[in-house]
Order: C-alpha cells, then structure tokens, then sequence
C-alpha cells in the first residue's frame, strides 16, 4: 500500500474544516495511518520547501505556515498519492475542479486548506520530517475488503 503526507493548512484550522477534509478521505476509502496537531518551524519548512526555498515568495509561504498549528496526517491506500491529489484538486483553488476540496472550499493559491504529497519521494521525505516512526500505525480495516478488489489487495 501507498502512503501520502497531507497537511490541514493554518487557513483549514481557522475555517473548521478538519473534519469535513478527514471524511472526504474517509468516504473514498482511504485509511489513515497517522495523525498529529503541531506548530510548524522554520526548520522544518526549510526541508519541507526546500525547492523554493530561493524563490521570493517563500518568506510569506513560511510566514503563512507558521502562523497557527496544522494537522498532520498520514494515509494509506492502493495509489494513495494520485488518489489524494484528485481530491485535493488543483494548487489554486479558483481553478480547482468541483467536488475538490480545494474547489469546494478554496480561492486562493496560497491560501489553499491542504498539502497532500506529490510523489512518493515526497511522502517518504514529508513524512519523516514529521512523524515518529511509532506514530504511524499499521493496523487492518474490514472495510477494505469491499474497498479494493482481491488482486488490489495482495
């Protein structure tokens, strides 16, 4: 199974739609293995943004990221990453597709209620800034098995 690292931006504390964004997830079948309330720091947004790190926008994307606690969360599931990113939906949420959280919920580019990893080099990396190793549970859902058909599974 797939992992992916999704983060409740400062702006989908303030609007309250943790809950909303964790049942979406829910609903599509996809299991959470990992979830934490934290402040971001400098350093970690460093590594985290390291590829934009020289770009002149990322003081204010640190400024935004630290200015109020995130959710982080840990998902799992067959093609998690392509899975989270359709939900997510485009980085700038005026252009998001509906149905998307971003196209239901968002407007701005910046200010976009959610992360979800790109990659799975991404995931990998995204996650061990920011989870303890037994942070992340494996544990079995009945419900996958009417979720993904035998041969997903095995």
């Amino acid at each position: 199974m797939q992992r992916s690292c999704v983060l409740v931006k400062p702006d989908g504390i303030q609007r309250g739609l943790i809950g909303e964004i964790i049942a979406r997830f829910e609903r599509k079948g996809l299991k959470l293995v990992g979830l934490k309330m934290m402040q971001l720091d400098g350093q970690i947004l460093e590594k985290w943004y390291a590829h934009h790190k020289d770009k002149p926008f990322f003081k204010d994307l640190q400024r935004f990221m630290t200015s109020l606690p995130i959710v982080a969360m840990v998902w799992e599931g067959v093609d998690c990453i392509a899975a989270m990113r359709k939900l997510c939906g485009v980085t700038k949420g005026r252009e998001a597709e509906a149905g998307s959280i971003r196209g239901d919920f968002a407007m701005s580019q910046s200010n976009n209620l959610i992360h979800a990893s790109d990659s799975e080099e991404s995931a990998q990396k995204e996650i061990s800034l920011i989870f303890k190793d037994n942070e992340i549970f494996a544990y079995k859902k009945d419900v996958e098995l009417h979720v993904y058909s035998q041969e997903e599974r095995e």
